[in-house]
C-alpha cells in the first residue's frame, strides 16, 4: 500500500514538473481537444447512468423512509430526510461509484493496453512528455466534471423521490419543492460539492497510475483493470466516510 501511495505521488510530482516545465516555456501544457475528447467521455457520457441510477435510489429511499415514518405520523420529513441525504452523502458518492466503474476502469484499460504495448516508451522517445500528454487531461476531466454529475444526480434523486411521495405519499409537488427549499442549507451544498471534487482526484489518479504500471501483457491489463475498481470504490468511500467525520465534528 504504501509502495503504490508513493508512486502516485511521484506520478502526480512528474506530472505537474512537465506542466511546469511546458509553461516556464509559454507552451500549453495539454493539448485542449484531448482534455474536451476526455470531458465528452466523462460527462456527456456517464450523464444517463447517473440519472437513471439516481432517480432508483431516491425513489426507494423516499418510499421506503415514508412508510417508516408514516408509524409515527410524521411523513411530512420524507422531502427533508431525502434532499439533505442526497445533498451531502448520496449525490457524491454514487457519483464517485459510478465514475469509477465506468470511467476508472476505461482509463485503467486504455493505458494499461498503451503500456503493455510500449507506446507509452515510445511518446517518451519521441520527446513528449507521456504523464503531460496522456495523464493530465484525463485527471483534469474526471476532476471537474464530478460535481457537475452530482449535481445531476442530487437533482434527480430529489425528483425521483418527489415522484414516488406524490404518487403513494400524498405530499403534493409544491410542499415536497417548499420542504427542500426550506431545509437545504449551504453548507450542505457545499459539503457535497467538495466531496466531489475530492473524489473525482482520487478516481483519476488511481486509474492513470494502475494503467501506466501494467506488467504481464493482456492478462496484467485485466488484473489492473479489475484492482483499480476495486481500489477506487474502496477509498472513495473510505474518503466519505472520513468526510462525514470531519463534517459532523467541526460544522454540526
Amino acid at each position: 500500500m504504501l509502495q503504490e501511495l508513493s508512486g502516485m505521488v511521484w506520478m502526480g510530482r512528474e506530472t505537474a514538473s512537465e506542466i511546469k516545465e511546458r509553461l516556464a516555456r509559454h507552451r500549453s501544457p495539454f493539448r485542449l481537444k484531448h482534455f474536451f475528447y476526455q470531458s465528452n467521455r466523462v460527462g456527456v457520457g456517464s450523464v444517463p447512468m447517473v440519472i437513471l441510477l439516481s432517480v432508483f435510489v431516491g425513489l426507494t429511499m423516499a418510499l421506503l423512509t415514508g412508510y417508516q415514518l408514516q408509524r409515527f405520523g410524521l411523513v411530512t420529513l420524507v422531502p427533508a430526510v431525502v434532499s439533505v441525504s442526497f445533498t451531502r452523502e448520496m449525490g457524491p458518492l454514487f457519483t464517485g461509484i459510478v465514475l469509477a466503474s465506468r470511467i476508472g476502469a476505461a482509463y485503467t484499460a486504455e493505458l494499461g493496453a498503451m503500456t503493455a504495448g510500449g507506446e507509452v516508451n515510445a511518446i517518451e522517445g519521441m520527446g513528449i512528455g507521456a504523464l503531460r500528454y496522456l495523464i493530465t487531461p484525463r485527471i483534469l476531466a474526471i476532476f471537474f466534471l464530478t460535481p457537475c454529475l452530482t449535481v445531476i444526480a442530487v437533482i434527480s434523486g430529489i425528483l425521483g423521490a418527489a415522484f414516488i411521495s406524490s404518487l403513494l405519499l400524498q405530499l403534493s409537488y409544491s410542499y415536497f419543492y417548499d420542504q427542500v427549499m426550506t431545509n437545504l442549507l449551504v453548507k450542505d451544498l457545499m459539503a457535497g460539492i467538495v466531496k466531489s471534487f475530492l473524489f473525482g482526484a482520487i478516481i483519476g489518479t488511481i486509474a492513470c497510475y494502475k494503467g501506466l504500471t501494467v506488467r504481464g501483457g493482456a492478462v496484467g491489463v485485466g488484473t489492473a483493470t479489475t484492482s483499480s475498481v476495486v481500489m477506487a470504490v474502496s477509498t472513495v468511500i473510505a474518503c466519505d466516510s472520513f468526510c462525514n467525520i470531519f463534517i459532523v465534528t467541526f460544522f454540526p
